[in-house]
């Protein structure tokens, strides 16, 4: 058994080539083979978000607080808000953010395949992000 103190490890930028805006990052928890689920905890100033991205065992999001975003390809932009559990089919492309004028927090859950968690690709362009959401 491993207890990690909370704040006992640094937060992290989330790095400009995966995210638009501020966005901070804490990684209390990680896979240790022979498990692969690994997890953190995301913070998302108003209007940050993800690039466009894909796990190739899906992901699993809990909105713990704020109001944020969440959208497949081809899939119309959705509101969550705290208590929303989010999944994320494997290889589904999506991103995931704050609201335009609120942060955003979750707890992101993902599995590693062979050693990988997440794809990357193209960042949510300006228009993308501020299609209506469908939710009130």
């Amino acid at each position: 058994m491993k207890i990690k103190r909370n704040g006992s490890e640094p937060s992290a930028k989330g790095p400009d080539d995966y995210f638009t805006g501020t966005v901070r990052i804490d990684m209390p928890f990680a896979g240790t083979e022979p498990a692969r689920i690994g997890g953190a905890v995301v913070t998302f100033e108003p209007g940050a978000r993800t690039a466009w991205h894909m796990h190739p065992l899906g992901q699993t999001l809990i909105v713990t607080a704020g109001c944020g975003r969440v959208q497949r390809w081809n899939g119309a932009v959705e509101k969550i808000r705290p208590g929303d559990i989010v999944w994320i089919e494997p290889n589904e492309k999506h991103w995931h953010g704050a609201a335009k004028k609120t942060a955003m927090t979750h707890i992101a859950f993902s599995e590693a395949l062979n050693g990988k968690v997440v794809d990357w690709m193209e960042k949510v362009s300006d228009e993308q992000y501020a299609v209506e959401v469908t939710m009130d």
